[in-house]
């Protein structure tokens, strides 16, 4: 039996799309695939502590305490090779990576964003942000997309997408919960499923 493809999950905060991964592998939802290692660049961020209740490897990796962004991706870098890391999964992660750091892992790094893009994305646009955006435009329907991570903010190719209707009375923090309920919790468990069958195969 082929060995699972290990997972690095990176987050910011308090670590909910980290917990339905954490969710979907433990009920079989997510059978190619173990996360192996969560990484937070805030040391408030209820992440960690979700990736310790679960029995996984938590770190706090800051720029600050790193000397800036190249020594923290070094860092990175580091945690990632002791883990034998194949897939890094973005789940609110509140930092741009470089270029040279994206190009490094091709293909190898998935965002959750909180919108269906190509609207209400990009530099800027992120936790309840998109949601204020989408209700100030008066769409009726957002969503969240799952996608590659590439030199461009939210510009990757495009993996998964789910719509959410936006309803009357809806406030920015009442559509982020429906968003995350309804799209993010469902579609990035099944995007990081069918990518670690994807590299499970390539292994074979």
């Amino acid at each position: 039996m082929c060995e699972k493809v290990r997972i690095a999950v990176l987050a910011s905060g308090g670590g909910t799309n980290l917990q339905a991964l954490i969710d979907a592998e433990r009920s079989g939802k997510i059978q190619n695939g173990e996360i192996a290692l969560v990484i937070c660049n805030r040391k408030s961020a209820y992440a960690a502590e979700r990736a310790r209740l679960a029995g996984i490897r938590a770190e706090i990796v800051t720029r600050k305490e790193c000397g800036g962004q190249e020594g923290f991706e070094a860092r990175m870098t580091e945690l990632f090779e002791e883990e034998n890391i194949e897939l890094i999964v973005l789940a609110g992660f509140l930092n741009i990576l470089t270029s040279d750091f994206v190009r490094r892992y091709d293909h190898r790094i998935v965002n959750i964003h909180p919108s269906l893009i190509p609207a209400f994305c990009g530099e800027g646009f992120y936790g309840i942000v998109p949601h204020e955006a989408a209700l100030e435009r008066g769409v009726k329907i957002t969503g969240a997309t799952v996608h590659f991570v590439n030199e461009i903010a939210d510009g990757g190719e495009i993996i998964a997408q789910k719509a959410v209707e936006v309803l009357p009375g809806d406030t920015p923090e009442v559509l982020q919960r429906r968003v995350m309920e309804q799209a993010e919790w469902i579609i990035l468990p099944a995007a990081v499923s069918m990518l670690c069958d994807r590299l499970t195969e390539r292994k074979n």
